[in-house]
């Protein structure tokens, strides 16, 4: 669906991103993540033909964007739609004429654009503001029709810039429910670029982390954030606590165990007391994933680390 290999790009003199390698399939939803400045949307754009790179390949269903002319790249844009952070409606013109402009640029009927905007109307929840202006729309509607909007030449590839950034949690939410039924229901494959990490966790499936146009992480989501390494606590920001005495071992549950007893039961069977320094459960997507940190008595460190290897499938290391 959409493949990179090996790109950079420059802004004069500066590199803003740098060998830059991945592939994101078809029907997936795909977040690419990072702090401001970090690239990401320039990435975006070159996937969208928007932004020319110097070095590598991009190829976007098949066809290596690069090597595309401008009426090439009109073509292919069919093909992709586009959402953005503040909507990017026209505020002269009510949802109806919002949502029919593409259309009605690439010639479509007046019987097919009104067929279709009543469709996606119904779809994105806003019927009853068909004929209502953007100034009379809540952030959350003024998304919602945006949605509609970049649906409407029916894309194969959703790209989506920061587009829940402006709203309010509860909304944040709402839009990103309907980004996967759009996922689900249409089998649109979609990109999310952010620097909400609660973007990621609600709805991506796999995601690219990048920092100073440099990939840190790619991956699964679970896999990114089960046991995260290094650089990942540093870009999520978190920062250990531990007693300075004893031995601390992180455990780390995955979703397939994260609701099962283990640490009461591993606690029996040695017949031991250990402190329990914190503990999460997030949730990520449809699964939920844990870690714990317990604190032991280097005596008490080689049984403890015996009975994970032998009769738990828990991923841990001493810290």
């Amino acid at each position: 669906m959409i493949e990179i290999s090996h790109l950079s790009k420059h802004y004069g003199s500066e590199k803003v991103l740098h060998d830059i390698t991945l592939k994101i399939d078809k029907n997936e939803i795909f977040a690419i993540v990072g702090h401001s400045g970090a690239g990401k949307s320039t990435l975006l754009r070159c996937i969208n033909g928007l932004e020319k790179y110097d070095e590598g390949y991009l190829k976007v269903l098949g066809t290596e964007i690069g090597k595309m002319s401008e009426e090439e790249l009109r073509y292919l844009r069919k093909d992709i739609g586009m959402i953005f952070q503040h909507f990017s409606l026209l505020e002269q013109k009510s949802v109806y004429q919002n949502i029919a402009l593409p259309m009605q640029l690439w010639g479509y009927s007046k019987n097919d654009i009104d067929k279709k905007i009543d469709e996606l109307l119904g779809f994105v929840g806003l019927k009853s503001k068909k004929h209502s202006y953007p100034k009379l729309l809540s952030g959350g509607e003024k998304q919602r029709v945006a949605i509609a909007r970049a649906l409407t030449l029916e894309p194969k590839i959703l790209l989506s810039d920061e587009a829940t950034s402006a709203l309010d949690p509860k909304t944040t939410l709402s839009i990103l429910e309907l980004l996967k039924t759009i996922n689900k229901t249409l089998g649109i494959t979609i990109v999310l670029v952010t620097h909400e990490m609660s973007v990621v966790k609600t709805a991506a499936s796999r995601a690219l982390l990048l920092e100073s146009g440099r990939i840190i992480g790619l991956g699964e989501i679970e896999s990114l954030f089960l046991k995260p390494d290094e650089r990942m606590r540093k870009f999520l920001g978190e920062e250990d606590i531990l007693p300075d005495h004893g031995v601390n071992i992180r455990l780390y549950f995955p979703s397939t165990i994260s609701d099962k007893a283990i640490v009461t039961a591993m606690a029996r069977e040695l017949d031991m007391d250990f402190g329990i320094v914190w503990g999460r459960l997030e949730k990520l997507g449809d699964k939920v994933v844990g870690s714990l940190v317990i604190n032991v008595s280097e005596s008490q460190a080689p049984s403890v680390t015996e009975y994970l290897n032998k009769k738990t499938k828990i991923v841990w290391e001493v810290l």
